[in-house]
């Protein structure tokens, strides 16, 4: 699942079709993939304007659409699937990572059709996410944390793909861990990258890719991470969602849960009381 940082609209896979979701409006539209492989992956632009697409099946493509129009670009670049798709901070280049025997991590200048770096990755990634200023990516996996120099490798490109520089992160303690989720910093925090274990430990990593502070979830699981310039956002199990302060990981709160869908809450009887109760 993605969200446009603009209007807040909400894009999802379901088969070969990816669903735009207007939460607000409750109005949907939807992108359809005419070679008809699965989408297993998708990013917005920051601008709200593109929509890439990763997909199954053999000899996937990666996909830039206009999220008012069609296809606008594509590269096929992996060999069985892709598991993870992403817009540079500057919405110029893509990266995108394949499956499991794949492994192949390529960044695709989509407007120019080239495939500037690409690199091999040993482990399975879950995650990707670039930084504020574009000069560099990470990828958070299985036993997996690296930091991928963009700029070094586009200095080194004449007219050909180059390999991707990269370097892992210092794990410790954490050398066995599944990294399910990544996201860099933004804002005051822009030199710090948050990850997130399956096992439901919130790791920051500073620029020196060192693990300067880490916290424990207190959840039998974790799948996702969202961090913005104030808040850092970790998806537990049973529908918890708790959040913490970027700069030094200190906890604020866990979101309330959403009532179950079918609930009319105006006929629920404490919302009735509250109703009858007066203020003051």
């Amino acid at each position: 699942m993605t969200s446009d940082p603009v209007s807040g609209r909400i894009a999802y896979p379901a088969g070969c079709v990816v669903v735009l979701l207007h939460p607000q409006k409750n109005v949907q539209s939807h992108i359809i993939n005419t070679s008809r492989k699965p989408f297993t992956a998708l990013d917005f632009s920051h601008d709200g304007k593109h929509l890439v697409t990763g997909e199954s099946g053999y000899m996937p493509c990666v996909r830039v659409w206009e999220v008012d129009g069609g296809q606008v670009a594509k590269v096929q670049a992996h060999k069985y699937g892709v598991s993870c798709v992403a817009f540079s901070s500057t919405s110029s280049y893509v990266v995108s990572v394949g499956f499991q025997h794949d492994r192949t991590i390529s960044v695709w200048d989509w407007r120019k059709g080239a495939i500037i770096a690409s690199n091999k990755v040993s482990s399975s990634v879950f995650s990707v996410s670039f930084s504020k200023d574009s000069s560099y990516f990470v990828t958070a996996g299985n036993r997996h944390i690296k930091f991928w120099n963009l700029d070094a490798s586009k200095e080194q490109r004449v007219n050909s793909t180059v390999p991707l520089i990269g370097r892992s992160g210092l794990l410790g303690d954490y050398q066995n861990s599944v990294f399910c989720g990544v996201a860099c910093g933004r804002g005051l925090t822009a030199n710090n990258t948050y990850f997130v274990t399956t096992s439901g430990v919130l790791c920051l990593f500073n620029s020196s890719r060192q693990l300067e502070a880490w916290v424990d979830l207190k959840t039998s699981v974790a799948s996702s991470l969202a961090v913005s310039e104030d808040f850092v956002f970790c998806g537990c199990g049973n529908g918890v969602i708790r959040v913490f302060r970027p700069a030094d990981l200190q906890y604020i709160g866990t979101l309330p849960q959403p009532h179950r869908l079918g609930v009319d809450l105006t006929r629920s009887a404490q919302h009735r009381s509250d109703l009858r109760r007066p203020s003051g």
